[in-house]
């Protein structure tokens, strides 16, 4: 099998990143040599990749689900947002500065060239590439010099099934409209549709397929059933509704739960650190901005933050500040990753980020930090609790001083009392390690009866999941049509659906303040 294919959607979470895995993993149990895609993301949850940049967390997945490391080659432009109008621009792995939506423009070609080169490369090498789009293809104020759905699809020839979320509802709208406001160029390569989220009776859902079809000319692929399972490793955060469960965690092994309350922060970064905690039986992980939940809590985490300095002003202008304190000083838990780690320090020295200078942290970890311009990347490992740990840093922020004792050995992070404080990320997947974090917080949150599970395996959750993926791919889709979709690519005399693109005035400003990831 050659050929390639686009995962479009009908907008943000719609399901493009995880049909696009099970998709990688269908092909690879077919003995395809296929590799995973997206020539532009936007999001703060980022993995650091073999290669030593950083890329976008879904591609990391779609990556494992190809039996492959993760590779900058795999998500080559990454727009990571630190303010409602400007994103760090990431160029293979390596941040080259920020831009505002203003001056996007002039730095878009640039990225798009790198894009098209970079996936040519993986056409030369691999037997089938999977692309992903981003937001929608339908955003027809950025279509003008996109390289990441249309213009990205009519660049290499490349067939588009566009996936839609049926659990929203709107789907045959979202559809015929994804379609209908293409241009004639783009629509020729659209084939076809793939219905996400369904839950129901499939004979209730054809009368709509068959009109669908009719009306555009273009078949459903399948339909996806909405299945619980589904949560790990999240693309955005605001898939977690704020104060709900995290996940769909198991009974409790022992008499009590553990309550763990992880607060949002307006520019949260690698929220998927929490995925580990929430997958353990008898703890219950919830995000949230209530004050009210954060005290009633066991165990609370600041997580990462793009914007850190910017991030702690929420906090204490929300009043989460006072929250934060009085849990750790009433002896319970706390633990900060990466930008929360500095939050919890006495002092941020910040040039770079908000360049505001110096700021004041919590001041519950004696630990002083300053930003540097260049950005450290790397995977790391360790000893904590006597079990081993790995984990991966992405961030500007460094210790300047450090007067706790370190969290993990040798000499990473710090632990003062019941707070505790990391730049990895990532380290809750550490089986061993987490079964030790969360021994201690029951015990400093007084929570006798709670008894860690001695089997969960996240590695293993994780591999279950691309598995059901790969396995919903097979049982759900025209697996036939598919292949012939990507080895002989868009269908010939697909119809044109009026009114086609609107001619619109000069360009707005560009993604770092509207596009989707």
């Amino acid at each position: 099998m050659i050929g390639g294919l686009l995962v479009a959607g009908t907008g943000s979470d719609a399901g493009k990143s995880m049909l696009a895995a099970g998709i990688c993993r269908w092909l690879r149990r077919q003995g395809v040599r296929v590799a995973p895609f997206k020539s532009q993301n936007m999001s703060n949850n980022s993995a650091v990749a073999l290669d030593g940049g950083e890329i976008g967390r879904a591609q990391a997945l779609q990556a494992a689900a190809c039996g492959l490391e993760p590779s900058v080659r795999f998500n080559p432009v990454l727009l990571k947002p630190g303010s409602d109008h400007t994103s760090q621009v990431v160029l293979r792995g390596r941040a080259i500065g920020s831009v505002g939506a203003g001056d996007y423009a002039r730095v878009r070609q640039t990225l798009a060239e790198s894009a098209f080169a970079t996936l040519a490369e993986l056409r030369r090498e691999f037997d089938v590439v999977v692309c992903e789009g981003a937001g929608s293809p339908a955003e027809i104020n950025l279509r003008d010099g996109d390289f990441v759905n249309l213009g990205l699809a009519r660049h290499a020839g490349l067939p588009v099934v566009v996936v839609g979320d049926i659990d929203r509802g709107g789907v045959f709208a979202s559809f015929l409209g994804s379609v209908a406001l293409l241009a004639a160029e783009d629509q020729a390569l659209v084939a076809g549709f793939v219905v996400n989220k369904f839950r129901g009776s499939r004979a209730l859902l054809q009368p709509g397929l068959d009109s669908l079809h009719r009306l555009t000319g273009r078949p459903t692929y399948g339909v996806l059933p909405w299945r619980p399972e589904l949560w790990l490793d999240t693309e955005d955060s605001l898939s977690y509704v704020d104060g709900r469960l995290v996940g769909r965690p198991g009974p409790a092994v022992g008499t009590r739960w553990l309550r763990v309350a992880v607060i949002r922060l307006p520019r949260i970064s690698n929220a998927t650190d929490i995925e580990a905690l929430a997958a353990e039986p008898g703890v219950a992980v919830r995000l949230t901005t209530s004050a009210a939940e954060v005290a009633e809590a066991d165990l609370v985490v600041l997580p990462g933050s793009k914007s850190t300095v910017d991030d702690l002003e929420w906090l204490r202008r929300n009043g989460l500040d006072r929250a934060v304190v009085e849990h750790a000083a009433a002896g319970k838990p706390l633990i900060g990753i990466c930008g929360g780690f500095q939050m919890l320090g006495t002092s941020i020295d910040d040039e770079v980020e908000s360049r505001r200078g110096r700021v004041d942290g919590l001041g519950l970890l004696p630990v002083e930090f300053r930003f540097a311009p260049d950005k450290t990347l790397a995977r790391s490992s360790g000893w904590a609790w006597g079990r081993e740990v790995s984990g991966y840093e992405i961030h500007h922020g460094y210790v300047a001083s450090n007067k706790a004792d370190p969290l993990i050995e040798p000499g990473e992070g710090a632990r003062y009392g019941n707070v505790f404080g990391t730049h990895w990320h990532g380290t809750f997947e550490s089986d061993s390690y987490r079964r030790a974090f969360l021994t201690e917080a029951a015990r400093l949150a007084g929570r006798d009866g709670f008894e860690v599970a001695p089997d969960t395996c996240f590695a293993q959750r994780r591999e279950d999941l691309l598995d059901l993926l790969g396995d919903l791919v097979a049982e759900h889709l025209d697996t036939e049509a598919l292949t012939r979709l990507i080895e002989t690519g868009p269908p010939a005399g697909l119809p044109f659906l009026p009114p086609g693109a609107p001619v619109l005035p000069p360009e707005a400003p560009g993604p770092p303040s509207g596009a989707a990831g």
